[in-house]
């Protein structure tokens, strides 16, 4: 379906990366069971070679989830590619993702070899990968400082290995999405169809859900993220973002998912939960404010009709309700709405007085608990 946009999940693997994040074996099978429900098409389980607890994971995960594709990352080596074929014996959906880097900056300071050389190695590596599954993946590292003609060429000759998916990653968060969606859009006409095209976008500067959408406008097909933005440095594409930026806007992007949105903000939870680290309040779709409103001219606006300041139900992501935080930018709609919440009638003498009060005590702190209303009003 040329509409239909695979969700790749990286959190496991990319997304562990993040400094202080990373899972035991336990604690990727149940996110695992969590990404299961979510739905995704592909889920990265780990980088057997890094240690034995992501080889073990990498193992169980592709045994016990047969409903999905399971993937093991491994470098353009010999030894990391049979490791990532070994953890995957098991699996019913296997694929083996492997990669190296193709920029003249990483060619040159990292592995101190000549394009052709790097080319050879991920020739043979794809060829050695076809061996033990059906699905291989290659990403070409720093895809966004490579010429547009190496990534063509790079494209081109891993296809003609074998590889089924060619992914073109903003390792580094460099790239802008007009620039992205042109670069992709190369190989995506180059390849004509051959293999699926996808997209591994950092946010190191903030980018990486608008180049991820650029990328699909341009013909990608899988887009790989995680839950929470989380990954190495500044993270990756958001998957709760990227997914209902089509969802919302399926007007001018005609694309969708499998994913199952009202699972979104429970996964958020449960990983939050599991690495012990949370998102900031502000952050679109699973932060503590995206459904939460304290001015005064948007609570009643709000409450006159949800839409005039929600462009999505939080029940669609799976948030319980929005919010009506009692702040000192609050109007006496929302503080008038609140009493009654909490069974409190008042004439229109006694909501002056409580709403002076309210916002008193708000200029002394920054919002008040029901507790704390309750008292005022029952005080009046």
């Amino acid at each position: 379906m040329n509409d239909r946009v695979f969700i790749f999940d990286t959190t496991l693997r990319d997304g562990e990366q993040s400094c202080g994040c990373s899972m035991t074996v336990a604690e990727k099978m149940r996110l695992a069971r969590k990404l299961v429900e979510l739905n995704v098409d592909v889920m990265e389980a780990g980088f057997p070679m890094a240690s034995q607890g992501d080889f073990e994971a990498v193992n169980l995960i592709g045994q016990e989830f047969g409903g999905l594709t399971v993937a093991a990352l491994a470098r353009c080596h010999t030894g990391d590619i049979e490791r990532a074929a070994k953890a995957l014996e098991k699996a019913k959906r296997p694929r083996i993702h492997t990669f190296i880097a193709t920029s003249p900056l990483h060619l040159t300071h990292k592995l101190k070899k000549t394009e052709d050389e790097a080319l050879e190695i991920a020739i043979k590596s794809i060829q050695l990968a076809r061996r033990y599954v059906d699905e291989v993946e290659f990403s070409a590292e720093d895809a966004t400082r490579t010429s547009p003609a190496s990534l063509v060429k790079f494209s081109k000759a891993v296809v003609d290995a074998g590889a089924r998916i060619v992914n073109l990653p903003d390792t580094v968060g460099y790239s802008i999405p007009v620039e992205y969606g042109q670069l992709v859009g190369q190989v995506v006409q180059a390849l004509a169809g051959r293999a699926v095209v996808s997209v591994h976008c950092h946010n190191d500067l903030g980018l990486a859900t608008a180049n991820s959408i650029a990328a699909v406008q341009a013909g990608v097909r899988q887009v790989e993220c995680t839950i929470n933005g989380i990954g190495e440095r500044a993270g990756n594409c958001s998957l709760e973002e990227f997914v209902m930026a089509l969802k919302v806007r399926n007007d001018v992007l005609p694309f969708e998912t499998g994913i199952v949105s009202q699972q979104l903000f429970p996964a958020s939870q449960l990983l939050t939960e599991i690495i012990g680290v949370g998102v900031q309040p502000n952050k679109a779709i699973v932060g503590r404010n995206a459904f939460a409103h304290e001015a005064g001219i948007h609570q009643d606006g709000f409450l006159k009709e949800r839409t005039t300041y929600e462009i999505m139900h939080p029940n669609s992501v799976g948030v319980p309700s929005s919010l009506l935080v009692v702040g000192k930018h609050s109007g006496r709609h929302a503080v008038v709405d609140r009493c009654q919440h909490l069974g409190f009638e008042l004439n229109a003498q006694q909501i002056e007085t409580v709403y002076h009060r309210v916002i008193a005590a708000c200029d002394r702190k920054k919002w008040l608990s029901d507790q704390e209303i309750a008292e005022i009003a029952r005080s009046v």
